[in-house]
C-alpha cells in the first residue's frame, strides 16, 4: 500500500535542462510560481539529461541527490519545473518520502488560490478534476482495494471504479454549469456589438502589467501584485476617447510558457473574452531578458483558443525599469505597431490613447460604410 505523504511548505525546486534557451529565466519563473503558490525555496537542483528518465525522471543518481538536499535543507516538498508522469511522481515520492508535484500541479494550486468569481472558481475545479482523472490509476493504490467483510465480499465496484465514477459526473455537472455561463456572456457580447462598440481585450504574459495598465486607463480597482496570475477573472470596463466615445477594454488572464492544456480547456468561457476581441493590447515587460520567448509563449496560446489572427498592438510596459523613451512606432503603412509605455508611472499612456482613437476610428468607418458585412468576412480595425 502507498499512502502519500503530506504536502509541506518548505520546498526544493528542480530544473532539468534538456537543451532548452533561457535556462535560468525558466528556473526564475519556477520560484516565482512557488512563491505565488505560499512556498518557501529552500533550495534549486538543477539536473542535465537528453531525455528524462521512464521511472525517475531525473534518474536515479539526480534523485539520491535530490534527496540528500532535502536533508540539509530541511524541506518536506519538491516542486518540479517540468510535467511528472503518474509514475514518476509516484515513484519519487517513494524514494524522497516528502509530497512531489510538478508544473501543471503547481498552477492549478495557484489557480484556485486566486480564483474570486463563482466562475472562476468553477473552471479551477474542472480543470483540477481533469488532472486528477489522469492520476488515479497509479498514483493512490490503496483505492484499489476492495471492500470486504459480511454482505460485502464478491464483485462489486472497487473504490477507485467508484472514485472515477463520482469524479466523472462532477465534471460533466461543471461542464454543464459553465456551458450556460459561457451563453450569458455571449449575450453581452452580442449586446456591445449590437452598440458597434470597439472590444478591446489587454493580453500578455502573466506579471507583465496588464492590470496595472487596465487599472490606470480606466480606474479601475482590479487586483494587481506583483506575482504570477494574480488575475483570473476577466473585468470589462468602458474607455471613453473623446470624439470616438466609449470602447469596452478588458483585462484577461495571463498566460505562461507550456500553460496545462486542461487549464486551456476549462478557461475556455473567460478566454472567449480575447477570441471576441477586434483588437488585442498584448502587453510585455520590457526589462525581461526572455520577452522574444514570453511574446512567442503568448501567440502560441492565441492560436490554441483561436485568436491568432486578431490584429494586435504591442504595448512595451515598464520602460521606466529600462530607461527606454516613450515613443509609438508605425508600420509602412503609418499604422501604430508598438507603443512604448510605463503602466506604473503612466509615461507614454497618451501615445497608446491615440492609437486606440486611431483604432475606433477605422472601426466606427468599417461599420457605417457596411452596415451587413458577409459572415466570412474578418474585419480588421488598424487595417482598413
Amino acid at each position: 500500500m502507498f499512502d502519500r505523504p503530506k504536502s509541506g511548505e518548505r520546498a526544493v525546486l528542480v530544473q532539468v535542462d534538456f537543451g532548452q534557451d533561457a535556462i535560468d529565466e525558466r528556473l526564475s519563473e519556477l520560484e516565482l510560481l512557488a512563491g505565488s503558490a505560499g512556498a518557501s525555496v529552500a533550495g534549486v537542483v538543477r539536473a542535465k539529461r537528453r531525455s528524462p528518465d521512464p521511472a525517475l525522471y531525473v534518474g536515479k543518481g539526480k534523485a539520491e541527490e535530490l534527496g540528500e538536499a532535502l536533508r540539509d535543507c530541511e524541506a518536506d516538498l519538491v516542486i518540479f519545473n517540468h510535467d511528472l508522469a503518474p509514475g514518476q511522481q509516484r515513484n519519487l515520492e517513494r524514494k524522497l518520502e516528502c509530497r512531489v508535484i510538478d508544473r501543471t500541479s503547481l498552477i492549478l494550486d495557484i489557480f484556485a488560490l486566486r480564483a474570486q468569481s463563482h466562475e472562476g472558481k468553477l473552471q479551477v475545479e474542472l480543470a483540477q478534476l481533469e488532472h486528477l482523472a489522469t492520476r488515479l490509476v497509479r498514483g493512490w493504490t490503496h483505492l484499489e482495494r476492495q471492500k470486504g467483510g459480511i454482505g460485502l465480499r464478491g464483485p462489486g465496484e472497487t473504490q477507485l471504479e467508484t472514485d472515477r465514477r463520482l469524479l466523472g459526473e462532477r465534471v460533466k455537472t461543471l461542464r454543464g454549469k459553465l456551458a450556460k455561463l459561457e451563453k450569458q456572456r455571449g449575450v453581452r457580447r452580442r449586446s456591445r456589438s449590437r452598440r458597434d462598440v470597439l472590444s478591446v481585450s489587454i493580453v500578455g504574459y502573466t506579471n507583465a502589467g496588464k492590470s496595472t495598465l487596465f487599472n490606470t486607463m480606466t480606474k479601475a480597482d482590479a487586483y494587481a501584485a506583483n506575482q504570477l496570475f494574480a488575475t483570473l477573472d476577466t473585468t470589462s470596463r468602458r474607455l471613453y476617447l473623446g470624439e470616438v466615445g466609449n470602447i469596452v477594454l478588458s483585462d484577461t488572464v495571463g498566460f505562461i510558457r507550456e500553460l496545462p492544456h486542461t487549464l486551456v480547456a476549462a478557461f475556455h468561457a473567460t478566454l472567449e473574452e480575447t477570441v471576441g476581441a477586434d483588437l488585442l493590447l498584448h502587453v510585455v515587460d520590457s526589462s525581461s531578458e526572455d520577452r522574444d520567448a514570453q511574446i512567442e509563449a503568448v501567440n502560441e496560446v492565441l492560436n490554441e483558443i483561436g485568436a491568432g489572427d486578431i490584429p494586435q498592438i504591442l504595448v512595451w510596459n515598464k520602460i521606466d525599469k529600462t530607461r527606454l523613451a516613450p515613443q509609438a512606432d508605425r508600420d509602412a503603412c503609418d499604422r501604430i505597431r508598438r507603443v512604448f509605455v510605463s503602466a506604473r508611472t503612466g509615461e507614454g499612456l497618451d501615445l497608446l490613447r491615440s492609437a486606440l482613437t486611431e483604432a475606433a476610428q477605422a472601426f466606427h468607418e468599417r461599420i457605417r460604410g457596411d452596415e451587413t458585412p458577409p459572415a466570412s468576412s474578418s474585419y480588421d480595425p488598424l487595417h482598413s
